[in-house]
């Protein structure tokens, strides 16, 4: 399991260009490095990455919406299934064969109609007092020469399903007459050919011999003659009594409607089912058919997610769940979090201005060839981050790989960087709620735990216009998520500046970072165009400076 089970390569929640790149570049370096690691993301890809994934010709990366251990990581394959019309008797060779304590059982198309256990088997056999009415159970002659592995001497329509009662030819012929009534099933042993011969003439629609008994051309003639169906089969007379009691269908004694499971249910959901109903199996369904089995024995054992990160490195901007997963590495460029793992760990961290740039130069050093569609999302990411080198967070090792990238892409940098950052500058129909969740990242400053969103533009008024309705959305996500501040980035990209909107408090923190009077909604920023950089540094110290006043 372990070994087809991929590594996830995964930026952060609220993905942007860089994380989405980024975790596809990386996951094509570890590839050809001989590990089975995947890209994924863990949110909607936004219009400017969507452009860079379209230009190249490169789907999304999987979507990861949380990493909490889930049914399908432990479900077992279900190999063995019984249908409903089935016979106990084989019901009874499958699980011997196969050792099995409980079986699913499925209809003629192959969908989950109900489970049965070896208990519900034996429970059977202990009720078993007298010969079970075949009318009622719905068994077919064919049934009863299956289980008795009988020889068909004269035959009928095997497919018929049987009407009468089974009885047993015991005592005098007259005995035997008396118990016996038209379209009955006869079980004989050694008798005589009158006693055979007579039975037949009361209408019954089945004889059969045991013992592999003497079968006379008499009583052949008689059953040709009457329509019966004339059968011989090895076994003695308790046998084959015993036999036939076991040509009931399984959905006679299945637990129809049985607990069930999707593959996608959190282990944290199903416990407690399996607590309140304790069945040893249960079916994991999908579309109405079985995919998997759950057993309660290895329900506390499911092999853990292993996950790169990437472009982030905060368990708040991490993925869901990641507490669950096993972290491997981290390649990033920005501050450390505070992320804590088992064990050492590869990490890569440079104060760059993307994760693009140290993907990209980790191909160079191990001598790995970047195909052109990876470079130019290795590209993307770099212009998007760098926002065409005017961030400050921009260092000449981002544009020396930008400008190797291009080459190898073959696009003219400024000219694809700005039909890009053009794509992912409007607001188009995004709604306010929406706008305060744009790459969106989480942060403690002291004790104020804070989210800082940031949506680049070519005209920042078409934000403006819309302000209440955002300042609403925003401070309804502080209420609802118990942030103590929202701070959303209307980054100008023309004119290398930034709206900061907040919502919450308290509204000291952001005029005692910034130096401005902070008892509107908004401030204007000038030559600030990097959240990093520019915003969570000096909101850290501002942190500081209310703690020593």
């Amino acid at each position: 399991m372990s070994n087809t089970k991929p590594i996830y390569a995964i930026g952060h929640r609220n993905p942007d260009t860089d994380s989405i790149c980024s975790a596809i570049g990386y996951a094509h370096l570890k590839q050809a490095l001989g590990q089975n690691v995947v890209a994924a993301r863990a949110g909607k890809v936004n219009a400017e990455t969507k452009y860079a994934l379209d230009y190249f010709h490169v789907e999304q990366p999987l979507l990861l919406t949380d990493l909490y251990p889930r049914v399908k990581d432990i479900s077992l394959d279900c190999k063995i299934v019984v249908r409903q019309h089935d016979t106990l008797r084989h019901l009874g060779e499958v699980m011997r064969k196969n050792d099995l304590k409980s079986v699913p059982v499925t209809d003629s198309k192959g969908v989950l109609v109900g489970i049965v256990t070896v208990s519900d088997l034996a429970k059977r056999y202990f009720q078993e007092l007298n010969m079970q009415k075949l009318k009622d159970m719905r068994v077919r002659y064919r049934d009863i020469i299956q289980a008795t592995d009988s020889e068909v001497v004269v035959n009928g329509d095997e497919s018929a399903f049987i009407e009468g009662s089974v009885r047993i030819a015991a005592g005098s012929v007259e005995t035997i007459e008396r118990g016996i009534e038209a379209k009955d099933i006869v079980i004989v042993g050694d008798r005589h050919d009158e006693t055979l011969v007579r039975c037949v003439e009361q209408g019954i629609a089945c004889l059969i011999v045991t013992g592999k008994g003497r079968v006379s051309a008499n009583v052949v003639e008689a059953c040709e003659k009457n329509g019966a169906f004339l059968l011989s089969t090895p076994y003695d007379t308790y046998t084959v009594a015993r036999l036939i009691n076991q040509c009931v269908p399984i959905r006679r004694i299945m637990h129809q409607a049985p607990v069930c499971f999707k593959p996608l249910d959190l282990l944290s959901d199903i416990k407690g089912t399996m607590e309140t109903t304790n069945y040893r199996n249960y079916p994991v369904v999908e579309n109405g058919r079985i995919v998997g089995l759950v057993s309660r024995d290895n329900l506390m054992v499911p092999e853990r997610d292993r996950v790169i990160l990437v472009d982030h490195n905060e368990r708040g901007q991490a993925v869901e769940g990641i507490e669950e997963a096993k972290i491997l590495e981290i390649i990033d460029h920005h501050r450390l979090g505070g992320i804590q793992t088992s064990e050492p760990i590869f990490t890569h961290a440079e104060p760059v201005g993307c994760t693009a740039t140290i993907v990209a130069n980790m191909h160079w050093d191990h001598d790995v060839d970047i195909p052109q569609s990876i470079a130019g999302l290795l590209l993307s990411a770099i212009l998007s981050d760098t926002v065409l080198f005017k961030s400050p967070t921009c260092t000449q090792k981002d544009k020396d790989a930008a400008n190797k990238l291009a080459e190898i892409a073959g696009v003219d940098l400024k000219e694809y960087g700005m039909g890009m950052l053009k794509a992912g500058a409007g607001i188009g129909d995004m709604t306010p709620a929406e706008i305060a969740k744009t790459d969106l990242k989480e942060f403690q400053f002291g004790d104020y735990h804070v989210i800082i969103s940031q949506i680049s533009v070519m005209d920042p008024q078409e934000v403006l216009d819309i302000e209440p309705q955002l300042i609403e959305a925003m401070s309804a996500i502080c209420e609802k998520e118990g942030f103590d501040m929202s701070l959303v980035m209307v980054t100008d990209i023309l004119q290398e500046a930034t709206y900061l909107m907040y919502a919450g408090s308290p509204k000291t923190l952001i005029g005692e970072a910034f130096k401005q009077d902070a008892s509107g909604t908004h401030i204007y920023l000038p030559g600030v165009m990097s959240r990093k950089k520019q915003i969570v540094p000096p909101l850290s110290e501002a942190v500081k400076r209310i703690a020593q006043n």
